[in-house]
């Protein structure tokens, strides 16, 4: 069997045997995402409630137009429409495309095979089942395979488990029992840090591992955006209380009219039921004006604004959004599942702390510089600094670097003799050189501390020492190195092994390397957690790793208990009512696969959690679909970038703290909005069908509504949504998704101002009715005015609801909102001079419009009255 082996592996697939393999087990490519057809992206903004309300509205205004052939205001309401589903599907639109620029994904990686006997390099795409592979240092592994040959093999797998370093072998008795994958497998997007081998391919394309995860990642999660649920509900609210009204106004008008004529006349011919028809469809035009009236127009538009606008602001913070929603989710989030590996480490292998003799500062110089066989590369400054090979080897060189030493002089000028390089199985690397410095032949060592103090004359003093500091490194889950060195006489042999056997070395110390925290990551989980958000680690490294990075971030307490932490096998042991019982206390899950992830989210989930995921490689991608956000790393793979929601460009964990920072105030904004949108629909409402009751004709138009309900909101929209997040929602707790988005506070508001405006306005009606009928025109002008003027002075109080803040405190803040109010106010100047026959206006004086400005901005001095009464009660 392993001469059979050996042949196949010397020899490879011929030509057909590679068309038998393609056409049987298909090709190396992994199927991309299927994206939403422009179309449907479109589409997919009518799925909004409100826009499906205002959807009834518009067919209702179309049969009446019809009938009466006055199109105004159906246009009106249609434009409406269109403005906000057409504004929404430009900014994700626009989202994917620079998104797709982000994402070039390389299937023409060339990959050195055997095939018809003789070594060739192909594209990494036409890799068939059955395929022999040569793997060498730093590179990428094309498929998925089981190895034939591994000579010191260490393979990153962190895109897979988030382990930066496996050893491989094809050595049954060193498999690794614990490894998540087997230890004479590789796996496609893996990549060979140090050592060689051969693979035999076994699964291609969307077979892989990687694949199976990709197609994870593509399936459509159907959770619903917190947002969503609020804004369903109060659109069903809205939608209820107006069809409500509506529907008794139009049947108790119509009794009464129709009592009325029925009493005088008898029908007799077509005439007498067209007149009944005129009083039907009177009172049907008014119960339509009152639905519109009573829904929100402006509200898809506000909230599709204020999630453009922070799409757009998020960008500079680093947060590169791709789906909308995913702004304002980001402030319910209670749960965040964040990978180790890049996210809250730098992924970058660094010396911790050398222990060495600094007596000898030559010899340590030249020993890691000539036995080691990474190399360093240049970077520009900004860059993380980088090397190829051996993690660990690249950490001993960028430590060196530090000292102001050159290590590619220094091999350069050593020159090696002899170099065992290193195996799992030895344990150690050793090089034996011709050294400049020394003139004499030297043999350097470096290893696992305990192999390499085994080959020194230490005293039990020493080792006891050393072995104190081995074990507290070993405690902070980092990795330990030993160096040592010996003379080598220039009669001896050349054969390191022998050398290293004869052992008499003399030891330099050790070293201990770690990844690194990133130094900004406690404080911004301090921050999550202040603000009511918990915070899981989920990866593929040892529980103690794991663990320790937990306690170094401020996660891990010293209280906590095993029921705290789980690695990923126990945790697919698990019934699903052991794991509900268990995902809310959990707070790290060490050697997780990617599906232990997806489960993890999909549990928590079910215990009514909102759910961020952090991930940058192709294993976290079905977690990052799962979630309601899926936070992805700028640096990460293509994988999992596609089935994230926002990317982090700088890859910071302190970036998602600002960006819970953006969504809360976010929120905040949408209900500052329907504070301000609610108010002009209850005085709006109220006034049409009390003014119907008085017997005037309706003293506001379907038209006139529009502009106060889509125009004006609109820009009130812009002024609120751009008013910046503030710091102090990170205090507060995370909101229930079940809570109704107007809150107690909200409904006082809005029913007290409205009742006020309400109150002013019936007066104005009462006097309207008793004027000569050549002035009502002027005077339903003026009332349309002060309507407009009153909601326009509201939008500075409702600038600051939920603060005891004056307008005036912050003059960006103040500017901003002024900028939106001249617009509305010159809006409504040309109108009333120009609107004619589609508004009913007709042109005012300028000391009427004076009286009319001036007087109704009690309404803005009242409210910085309050306000300042309630600083002061703060006080005291």
């Amino acid at each position: 069997m392993a001469q059979k082996k050996q042949e196949t592996a010397l020899t490879g697939l011929s030509d057909k045997e590679v068309l038998i393999s393609r056409e049987k087990h298909g090709t190396n490519l992994l199927t991309p995402p299927k994206r939403p057809s422009m179309w449907k992206l479109y589409l997919e903004k009518f799925r909004d409630p409100v826009i499906r309300i205002l959807l009834v509205a518009a067919f209702f205004s179309l049969v009446i137009s019809i009938i009466e052939n006055e199109y105004a205001e159906t246009i009106g309401i249609f434009f409406a429409i269109f403005l906000a589903t057409g504004i929404g599907f430009y900014f994700e639109y626009d989202a994917n495309k620079k998104f797709d620029l982000l994402n070039a994904v390389g299937e023409e990686t060339p990959v050195t095979v055997i095939r018809n006997g003789k070594v060739r390099e192909i594209p990494r795409k036409e890799i068939v089942v059955g395929d022999i592979v040569v793997l060498n240092t730093g590179e990428e592994i094309p498929a998925d395979g089981i190895l034939l040959e591994a000579i010191s093999l260490q393979v990153n797998e962190s895109n897979l488990t988030g382990e930066l370093m496996v050893n491989k072998t094809i050595n049954e008795e060193l498999f690794d029992e614990e490894a998540t994958y087997p230890s004479n497998e590789v796996m496609r997007g893996t990549t060979v840090v140090d050592g060689h081998g051969i693979m035999k391919v076994e699964r291609v394309g969307d077979s892989t591992e990687i694949g199976k995860v990709a197609r994870q990642a593509t399936e459509q999660s159907e959770e619903e955006t917190p947002l969503n649920i609020q804004l369903t509900k109060l659109a069903g609210f809205i939608g209820k209380i107006g069809f409500t009204i509506a529907t008794l106004t139009f049947i108790v008008f119509t009794a009464k009219d129709l009592y009325s004529y029925l009493n005088v006349n008898e029908i007799t011919d077509w005439h007498g039921w067209m007149a009944i028809a005129r009083i039907v469809l009177k009172y049907f035009m008014m119960a339509v004006t009152l639905i519109v009236v009573a829904v929100p127009e402006g509200l898809p538009m506000s909230v599709t604004l204020s999630l453009a606008l922070n799409m757009r602001r998020m960008l500079k913070t680093n947060n590169l959004v791709r789906k909308m929603h995913a702004c304002e989710t980001m402030g319910a989030i209670t749960v965040i599942c964040t990978d180790k590996t890049g996210t809250l480490t730098q992924n970058l292998m660094q010396v911790h702390e050398a222990k060495l003799d600094a007596t000898k500062a030559d010899l340590i110089a030249e020993g890691i510089s000539a036995n080691s066989t990474a190399f360093l590369e240049e970077t520009e400054e900004s860059k993380k600094p980088s090397g190829v090979g051996n993690p660990t080897e690249i950490a001993l060189l960028l430590w060196l670097n530090e000292q102001g030493k050159n290590y590619l002089e220094l091999r350069e000028n050593a020159k090696v003799i002899n170099q065992l390089t290193f195996s799992t199985e030895r344990k150690y690397m050793a090089t034996l050189v011709d050294s400049p410095i020394q003139q004499k032949k030297v043999l350097y060592i470096k290893g696992a501390p305990e192999i390499v103090m085994g080959k020194c004359n230490l005293s039990p003093e020493e080792l006891a020492h050393y072995n104190a500091d081995l074990l507290a490194y070993q405690n902070k889950a980092m990795r330990t190195l030993g160096l040592a060195y010996k003379f080598i006489p220039e009669n001896s042999g050349n054969d390191c092994a022998e050398l290293v056997n004869e052992e008499n070395m003399i030891f330099l110390g050790i070293v201990a390397i770690s990844d690194p925290i990133r130094p900004d990551v406690p404080e911004a989980v301090q921050k999550c957690q202040s603000a009511g958000i918990g915070v899981k680690i989920v990866t593929g490294d040892t529980p103690g790793t794991a663990t320790e990075i937990a306690r170094q971030i401020g996660l891990w307490k010293p209280e906590d208990t095993d029921r705290n932490r789980i690695t990923g096998v126990e945790f697919a042991a698990l019934s699903d009512e052991e794991a509900l019982d268990r995902v809310l206390d959990l707070k790290v899950m060490s050697r997780a696969r990617p599906m232990d992830k997806q489960r993890l989210v999909q549990l928590l989930q079910q215990k009514g959690a909102v759910v961020a995921v952090t991930g940058d490689g192709t294993n976290d991608a079905p977690a990052l679909n799962h979630a309601q956000v899926g936070l992805s790393m700028g640096t990460g793979t293509s994988v999992a970038k596609e089935a994230s929601d926002i990317t982090l460009l700088d890859d910071s964990f302190h970036s998602i703290a600002t960006a819970v920072m953006w969504g809360r105030s976010l929120y905040k904004n949408i209900q500052r909005f329907i504070v301000f949108q609610l108010t002009i629909n209850v005085v709006a409402l109220a006034s049409v069908l009390l003014g119907a009751f008085f017997g005037t004709e309706l003293p506001l138009t379907v038209t006139q509504m529009l502009w106060v309900n889509l125009i004006m909101d609109t820009f009130a929209a812009m002024a609120l949504a751009s008013i910046p997040p503030s710091a102090d929602v990170m205090n507060e707790k995370p909101r229930k998704t079940d809570d109704f988005i107007i809150t107690k506070v909200m409904r006082k508001n809005i029913l007290g101002v409205g009742f006020c405006f309400l109150a002013i306005l019936m007066t104005l009606i009462v006097i309207i009715k008793q004027m000569p009928a050549d002035l009502v025109g002027q005077a339903l002008t003026q009332f349309f005015t002060i309507f407009v003027m009153l909601q326009f002075w509201n939008l500075f109080n409702a600038s600051v609801f939920g603060t005891n803040h004056s307008v005036f405190k912050d003059s960006r803040h103040a500017l901003g909102m002024l900028s939106v109010a001249i617009i509305i106010l010159v809006g409504q100047i040309l109108i009333v001079e120009f609107g004619g026959k589609v508004f009913r206006t007709e042109p005012m004086d300028f000391i009427t419009w004076i009286y009319i400005i001036a007087g109704t901005s009690f309404v803005l001095w009242i409210g910085e009255i309050h306000r300042w009464i309630k600083r002061i009660q703060k006080k005291n």
